[in-house]
């Protein structure tokens, strides 16, 4: 089974509950939790506004992770794949 992410931030979407909600309350499938509530973005932004709130759970990623990134590899590595979520796609 092919793996969902978020397609605002990246993260994966795995219990119900990192889901988004549309308006009407049911689980949208294209967004996670953090990023999209009640039929909308929690949070107007710039895709760099993006990559610099989920730099601040590094440390996180990096603990459930094989390879350790430093904060400069993870930018570098999301300012390459962001662009082709569908939040970021121009």
């Amino acid at each position: 089974m092919e793996m969902k992410l978020c397609q605002s931030c990246g993260m994966p979407l795995q219990a119900d509950a990192d889901f988004g909600t549309n308006k009407d309350g049911s689980r949208n499938e294209e967004y996670c939790c953090y990023c999209y509530k009640e039929g909308a973005f929690t949070k107007d932004c710039t895709m760099d506004e993006m990559i610099d709130t989920c730099i601040q759970f590094l440390d996180e990623f990096n603990k459930d992770s094989e390879e350790k990134l430093t904060k400069e590899q993870a930018i570098a590595q999301m300012r390459q794949f962001f662009p082709t979520l569908k939040r970021w796609k121009k």
